[in-house]
């Protein structure tokens, strides 16, 4: 089943004076959110009915592994995009109560850029990059 493309994002224009996380960004960042936990609420439905659709059980045992291989990998990517809508929710939790847009590390402003690649960022790019950079440390 081809991949449905989601709609581009418009970027937040921001306005000469405009304090950063105002009422209108959060709103903004809000819809953006709200619409990636819609997209990927209907495919997780999507795939529920296609693996009902083809739970077929085959008498080849390769056509067997192929199946249960593809539907294997259909799970994982869900898990992971359920992990994503818990991810959404306590982002949008942060929205209402008025932490979004500020590392967790240092509390500085994340910045809209960033915001707009990654609505669902908690670390400055700063914070982040060092974080990275512990990750790789620590698994040599």
């Amino acid at each position: 089943m081809p991949q449905q493309q989601s709609k581009p994002k418009i970027p937040y224009k921001i306005r000469k004076g405009e304090s950063y996380m105002n009422a209108k960004q959060l709103a903004h960042f809000r819809k953006i959110l709200e619409g990636i936990k819609v997209e990927l609420g209907q495919d997780i439905d999507r795939t529920v009915h296609t693996m009902q659709d083809e739970a077929t059980v085959f008498a080849d045992p390769n056509d067997r592994a192929s199946q249960e291989s593809d539907m294997a990998l259909e799970l994982r990517n869900r898990d992971r995009e359920r992990k994503l809508i818990k991810k959404i929710d306590e982002t949008i939790a942060r929205i209402d109560s008025s932490d979004y847009g500020y590392c967790d590390t240092c509390g500085i402003e994340i910045g809209l850029k960033r915001l707009e690649a990654r609505p669902t960022a908690t670390l400055c790019i700063d914070c982040k990059t060092l974080d990275e950079i512990r990750e790789r440390q620590l698994a040599k």
